[in-house]
């Protein structure tokens, strides 16, 4: 008789403890051995993931319970990677909403709490982190009900039940006053609550839709999917086709792969209703439907929201170019670009009309930023422009129209005036503001995506740190008009050198400097920010005069301020039109589009 089976996703807003309740589903379920040394939030295996403390990349696992193997399926909580967690969905059966028990239902959990409705799920809701000092639970509680009316649930889904639950402590309670020992009553309601899969005919030809892409080093072409009829076995013959029904190839499955853990457990076959991995196949991507020779019909797949802003990435031309990576040519970033695109549906690669610069979209600076800092981090160098949002033309009016995003804030009342007072200037409308205890205030705007671009960290800065902003995809609405984000000029460096700290010194009244003594400075290089709304040309090398006259003591010493240290998404979002990021495995330096003084002043005419 074969295992019973069950399909769930965990589902969140960023940081509201997914990852670390999954720890102790596998903790508590006897996947890891007693002694076994296990990293915290083992489902972020992506360097990225560990640093930020955000999921990235949607994961599956799997664990055993009162003899029922259930899926498990991690989805990342940041809006830019919504991608993910679109197409993960299709996989479950059951959706498991986490909330935090002080922040309540946020702009992420909304928008992945509509896709699970909109496919027809029935949440489990867990109100996570009771224990925090600042726990509403029962506010929260009354907040997600109306979230679920707001997002027009039927009947069956605003029935869902409730469970209050520390993930980082294990242990979950249907009843706040019930005595607090470990997650099984959790793992008892996924039983009770979520439907096993729905598989009509067990005899029906093998089929199975690939959502999740990888690549291994020993077995090639990693394709995650559910089965959703028949059953499968090694080598057996089978064919892979698109949403149009076309055979994009056909091959042998050389590898099936069942989830155990954080591990794959290689097994002889696989049976519909199973989330599974498959390797043989080399040209079949996501939402390819991989069936059995005879099958015809591609499995509906849902369609993914399209990318709202774009980046053009270009080859490394700075004197300094090729000294640090290793991959340097136009052919390689085309080809690790045309990979990603593969591989992450919310990603788009166009080459410009030259066909020496790439438009890569995304849906957010952030996602942008982490596909550049990988590709750092794998050795190439390259040039970014600034992240510029994708419009769109209205059919019916012939009027641009251009995202907006619903902007959630939580700040200290004494803040509030200052967000209201920036976000306005970058175009943003009021629409909600309400005291949210502990003498915060939640204030709603609707701004457009370009006024929001390198916002974050100038928020961090006026709420010292303490606010918490987040983002989401809205509409498309008429063109806002014309934003002012610099306001001040560069300090541009007029040669090639080494940058010396009396020249630094002599020239920190001009602005601020961003470089420090012994950096490597070229011609053209952006070295400062001005305090004036003009460019500088400074000269950084000039070293002091020397003398053979001995100094009576009267030469002041050398003071230097501390250079202003960036990001790299701080770096895109801080350039303008006529400025790149230089990105390279060691450095990121910003510069001018044309370095020569002579070219600048052309181009510069030219756009008058």
């Amino acid at each position: 008789m074969s295992t019973p089976i069950r399909n769930i996703a965990i589902i969140a807003h960023v940081d509201h403890g997914k990852t670390t309740l999954i720890d102790s589903l596998l903790q508590q379920t006897g996947i890891f051995r007693d002694n076994q040394q296990v990293d915290e939030r083992v489902m972020d295996s992506n360097d990225l993931e560990k640093e930020r403390g955000i999921t990235i990349l949607a994961k599956c696992t799997a664990i055993d319970y009162e003899g029922v193997h259930i899926n498990i399926i991690d989805t990342p909580g940041h809006a830019d990677f919504g991608g993910e967690v679109e197409r993960v969905l299709s996989m479950a059966d059951g959706v498991i909403l986490l909330t935090d028990a002080a922040e309540g239902p946020m702009p992420q959990t909304k928008f992945v709490l509509s896709k699970a409705l909109a496919q027809g799920l029935r949440p489990i809701v867990v109100i996570n982190k009771v224990d925090r000092p600042d726990g509403r639970p029962e506010e929260i509680v009354d907040e997600v009900f109306d979230l679920f009316v707001a997002l027009d649930a039927n009947e069956d889904q605003l029935d869902f039940p409730i469970m209050y639950a520390s993930g980082r402590d294990g242990w979950c309670v249907g009843e706040l006053g019930d005595e607090q020992k470990d997650l099984t009553p959790l793992l008892d309601l996924v039983l009770k609550h979520v439907p096993e899969p729905n598989v009509e005919d067990e005899n029906a030809p093998f089929s199975m839709l690939a959502t999740l892409l990888e690549s291994d080093n020993f077995l090639g072409r990693m394709l995650t999917g559910r089965v959703y009829s028949g059953t499968a076995n090694i080598n057996m013959q089978v064919k892979a086709i698109n949403l149009d029904g076309k055979v994009v190839e056909t091959g042998k499955l050389t590898k099936l792969l069942s989830f155990k853990g954080v591990e794959r457990v290689p097994v002889e076959s696989v049976k519909a209703g199973d989330i599974v991995c498959i390797a043989g196949l080399t040209q079949a991507s996501v939402a390819d439907t991989l069936c059995d020779t005879q099958v015809t019909q591609p499995i509906p797949s849902t369609p993914i929201d399209p990318p709202t802003m774009a980046v053009t990435i270009s080859v490394n031309d700075s004197p300094f170019a090729g000294q640090d990576g290793s991959k340097v040519t136009s052919r390689m970033i085309r080809d690790r670009l045309m990979a990603e695109a593969e591989t992450n549906v919310a990603i788009t690669v166009n080459e410009t009309e030259g066909g020496e610069a790439y438009e890569v979209g995304g849906r957010g600076e952030l996602q942008l930023g982490v596909l550049i800092e990988t590709m750092r981090r794998e050795g190439f160098e390259l040039s970014v422009s600034r992240p510029r949002v994708l419009f769109r033309k209205d059919e019916t009016s012939g009027k641009t129209l251009e995202p907006i995003e619903e902007v959630v804030v939580d700040v200290d009342d004494e803040f509030s005036g200052t967000v209201v007072e920036k976000i306005s200037l970058r175009k943003g409308t009021m629409s909600d503001m309400r005291p949210s205890g502990g003498g915060k205030t939640r204030i709603t705007f609707l701004a457009p995506s370009r006024g929001l671009i390198g916002y974050q960290s100038e928020f961090l800065t006026d709420t010292r740190g303490t606010g918490v902003m987040n983002r989401l995809y809205h509409s498309h609405e008429p063109y806002k008009g014309d934003i002012v984000f610099r306001r001040n000029g560069a300090l541009i460096s007029t040669d090639q050198g080494e940058a010396v700290a009396y020249a630094i010194f002599n020239l920190q009244d001009r602005g601020i400097m961003f470089i420090k003594p012994q950096d490597k400075v070229y011609q053209g290089m952006i070295v400062g920010e001005h305090n004036r709304p003009n460019d500088l040309e400074i000269n950084i090398l000039k070293g002091k005069q020397l003398t053979n006259v001995r100094a009576s003591g009267t030469d002041e010493a050398v003071k230097l301020v501390t250079p202003r240290k960036m990001s790299l998404e701080q770096m895109m979002a801080y350039i303008n039109e006529d400025e790149v990021l230089e990105v390279t495995p060691e450095n990121l330096r910003l510069r001018k589009q044309f370095l020569d003084p002579h070219q600048r002043k052309k181009a510069a005419k030219e756009q008058i």
